[in-house]
């Protein structure tokens, strides 16, 4: 420990962005506590029981799905000899980089009774109306599952993969000498000591599916999500819509205890574990079915609708999509560039607090500042609608009492609010990546500043800082690629003709346009692809 780490300013400013950070939420539940019972009694005698329905049919099935699809990927990848093996292990992370909403509506213009799937059955077999034939609806409840299954599921994959990577195969080794067969022992050993980081990847995907929104709308299934954003824009009742928000938060909050109670079910199996495995070698009929299967996702989940977007970009593209491209994309940038620096910058004070500082809660401020990882983006923003619209209203009220010209909505009508949220929502990813930079350096490169005469501030500049220049290069990227992607909280924050590349897409898929976005969608998921390459780099490296 260095010296001087008693620091009350250290400690003082720690705690306050904890806690200015975690203030909108509980802003937002006071709120929703003032709501009015007259629209939520209504809305809970019509459509309210119906959304949370859906809302927990919708995470039932993502779950099941995404499950299935990571757990066999991660099998066959780890400890079968299925072909293209090294290639099918990077590519079925490939699905993260795409929206789900764009995959939705590529599903839906390639599916539905116009596209050119259904005219082909039709021209092949001369049929001539939908009674000729039966053919699924994708805008359906379980149409929206899939689609956000084929999206997530990578969370699983690598997760699951990870830990069956990790396992001892001492432990295999002993199940067979004891009778059990290659698959036995993987079915009875491997899978229930990988089932922690199971359960970890499933609450990750669970937090996502309830976050989602546009999907959701645009298959018209309403949930809790889009009762929140509906209440807000249709009915103009933000306390009801921060109760409803309260609401989804809620069940994001038992989705977080069921994660933490996971982990704190992990055990080491040994100190020296041997990874090294013996492959179970799949027979020809097994090698197709493996092969089909886990090409069919990477396909299904990325290489089709990616596909589908530069045949839109060729056919399409113009001069005046790429000028509105520019605006469109400058802002997105805009708010990553702050959104990432704020956050990084914030992780960087909060780790190095909680690693150097003598406080004996030294590391409440960084597990506070992380909790709105788990919180959708419209919950968010309603969270900042209920913080910052008063807080407007007061200093224009303020403003108008003392004879000075009213400034306007500063906070709740400006990228202020956007930005706010964002570092809310994301901090948590700074927070994990510089912590565990952070856990690479020797404690005992803390002593060497004080036993050189070196104070505290001059020697993380010198010190921590050069040694954390990976983690924080890799964080601040990791923060920017998640601002560009976010989608419901700006819908809800954005100020008037302002637009972003998410948003501008969102809208144009609305409006059953998204051809003319389609190079916007391909720069959206290009950034997204920015993390998964560098994952895989570093895989390589390992």
């Amino acid at each position: 420990m260095i010296s001087g780490n008693r620091s009350k300013a250290w400690r003082i400013i720690s705690w306050v962005i904890a806690s200015v950070l975690i203030l909108p939420i509980f802003i937002m539940l006071g709120s929703g506590l003032s709501a009015t019972t007259e629209l939520f009694s209504h809305l809970w005698d019509t459509v309210l029981p119906t959304y949370v329905l859906n809302t927990l049919s919708l995470a039932l099935i993502v779950a099941i799905l995404s499950s299935l699809f990571g757990v066999t990927c991660a099998a066959l990848i780890t400890q079968t000899n299925i072909k293209a093996k090294n290639t099918l292990r990077w590519l079925l992370m490939l699905p993260l980089a795409m929206p789900a909403y764009l995959v939705a509506y590529l599903y839906t213009d390639l599916f539905d009774y116009a596209g050119p799937v259904q005219r082909f059955l039709r021209t092949t077999f001369n049929w001539n109306s939908p009674n000729d034939y039966w053919f699924f609806d994708i805008r359906t409840l379980f149409g929206a599952g899939v689609v956000i299954s084929l999206v997530l599921f990578p969370y699983i994959y690598m997760l699951t993969r990870t830990a069956f990577e990790q396992q001892d195969q001492n432990l295999h080794r002993a199940s067979r000498l004891l009778g059990l067969t290659t698959f036995q022992s993987f079915y009875k050993v491997g899978l229930p000591l990988a089932r922690p980081a199971i359960v970890i990847a499933i609450s990750l995907v669970l937090m996502e599916t309830l976050a989602d929104f546009a999907t959701v709308q645009y298959f018209a299934v309403n949930t809790l999500t889009t009762a929140v954003y509906d209440t807000w824009l249709g009915y103009g009742d933000l306390s009801t819509a921060n109760a409803l928000a309260s609401l989804l938060m809620l069940m994001v909050f038992l989705v977080v205890l069921f994660e933490q109670k996971a982990r704190m079910n992990q055990r080491h199996q040994s100190n020296r574990p041997i990874t090294s495995s013996h492959e179970i070698i799949l027979t020809l009929p097994q090698q197709i079915l493996a092969s089909v299967f886990c090409w069919s996702l990477v396909i299904l989940g990325f290489l089709l609708p990616l596909g589908l977007l530069v045949l839109m970009a060729i056919e399409y593209a113009s001069l005046e999509q790429i000028d509105e491209l520019v605006s469109t994309g400058f802002n997105s940038i805009e708010l990553a560039v702050y959104t990432a620096t704020i956050a990084t910058i914030i992780a960087l004070v909060l780790v190095l607090y909680k690693r150097l500082h003598k406080d004996k809660l030294k590391a409440l401020p960084i597990n506070v500042s992380g909790f709105g990882y788990a919180i959708p983006g419209t919950v968010l923003a309603m969270a900042m609608l209920a913080t910052f619209g008063p807080l407007d209203n007061y200093i224009n009220d303020l403003a108008a009492n003392v004879g000075i010209e009213e400034p306007g909505l500063i906070l709740s009508g400006t990228i202020f609010a956007i930005v706010f949220a964002f570092v809310v929502r994301f901090s948590a990813i700074a927070n994990g990546t510089i912590s565990g930079g952070v856990e690479q350096i020797s404690a005992s490169i803390d002593l060497a500043p004080p036993s050189l005469g070196v104070g505290r501030l001059k020697g993380i500049l010198t010190v921590h800082i050069p040694l954390l220049k990976s983690s924080i290069f890799i964080a601040w990227l990791l923060v920017f690629v998640e601002a560009m992607k976010e989608l419901p909280a700006v819908l809800l924050l954005r100020p008037f003709n302002f637009d972003t590349l998410s948003t501008q897409i969102y809208q144009l898929i609305s409006d059953e346009r998204l051809e003319q976005g389609a190079i916007g969608a391909i720069l959206i998921v290009a950034f997204g692809l920015i993390p998964i390459i560098w994952l895989n780099r570093n895989e390589d490296k390992a």
